[in-house]
């Protein structure tokens, strides 16, 4: 069997099965979860870009980077899921060109929200030299690096699979990045699995350390004594976003490693796909605006103030 006709008949399968569960359901709440966050996301772009203050800090340089990323990713995350429930037949190009972005958006979300920490740890520990070291040029560059070192791998897939022309198919009723790349990962053993898994992981690793970092070092401060201390919440809170956002990374992962046994029925797969790409994936970029943005009282500030203008405006005009 050819690899096109391999598609042809997978895709086929994954459109009878959404049908027959009536999966096309999750494009509600897929919906709403993307619409409320692009709704907020832009605003606190806004803030942060509209004042010079917040600009000169990395912090916030940081938290605009994620939102850019996840604004990406929902669009096109949003058209994929339309297009997949419409049944619109995509150049296979197409499809492949929309893997990579939406890779490379979530990847680059993964690796700021990394960075965030790691800036936090770097403030806490070393606040003396802090904006020596970090200053707004120098962030721009490592923002630029992390969208570039997001891009390279699954953009080199594309290019190896359309120079190797390993898939021959021409258009597909199904775009899905784990279809995209299952069908290249077959081929290359697991090479891609590995990728995303030690990536994660090394990521991860970073994450905690530096927390056990700042822990050991403020330990001594009295922040963490109370149960509901500032401090102990404010982990709590990152803790839980910072799980939302690699639980559906490991998850895809998962997928990934599993997309060709045939001992694991496609209804499981196609529910779990379903709901990692249409729920797990939308969770932290729902919660993100409101802990990495609302959460400052800066940005929060600087909104309500965009809104008190916005509302004399209107009054003035009204008048």
């Amino acid at each position: 069997m050819t690899t096109s006709t391999a598609i042809a008949n997978f895709t086929q399968e994954w459109v009878d099965i959404l049908h027959r569960w009536h999966l096309e359901l999750f494009f509600i709440p897929t919906t709403v979860i993307t619409l409320a966050t692009l709704i907020t996301n832009p605003l606190l772009l806004v803030c942060i870009f509209l004042s010079r203050a917040l600009r000169q800090e990395t912090r916030y340089l940081l938290v605009a980077n994620t939102l850019v990323a996840d604004i990406l990713f929902l669009i096109l995350n949003l058209i994929t899921i339309i297009c997949n429930t419409m049944r619109v037949q995509l150049p296979w190009l197409v499809c492949e060109l929309v893997t990579a972005v939406s890779v490379t958006t979530y990847c680059c979300a993964i690796l700021t929200v990394t960075l965030m920490v790691a800036d936090t740890y770097a403030a806490v520990r070393w606040p003396l030299h802090y904006h020596e070291r970090l200053p707004p040029a120098r962030t721009h560059r490592i923002l630029a690096g992390v969208w570039l070192l997001a891009a390279v791998y699954p953009f080199t897939l594309v290019i190896m699979m359309e120079v190797q022309g390993r898939i021959d198919v021409e258009e597909v009723t199904v775009c899905l990045v784990l279809i995209s790349l299952g069908f290249f990962h077959f081929q290359n053993t697991l090479g891609i699995s590995i990728y995303f898994f030690v990536a994660a992981l090394i990521c991860a690793t970073l994450i905690f350390y530096c927390y056990i970092r700042l822990y050991m070092v403020t330990k001594t401060q009295g922040i963490w004594q109370s149960r509901f201390s500032r401090a102990r919440v404010t982990l709590l809170a990152h803790g839980v976003v910072l799980l939302l956002y690699f639980l559906p990374g490991f998850v895809f992962t998962t997928e990934l490693f599993l997309f060709h046994r045939t001992d694991i029925s496609l209804d499981v797969r196609v529910w779990v796909s379903t709901v990692n790409m249409c729920i797990l994936m939308l969770l932290p970029r729902a919660f993100a605006p409101y802990l990495y943005g609302l959460r400052y009282r800066e940005i929060s500030d600087t909104l309500m103030q965009l809104l008190h203008q916005q509302k004399r405006l209107s009054q003035v005009t009204a008048s």
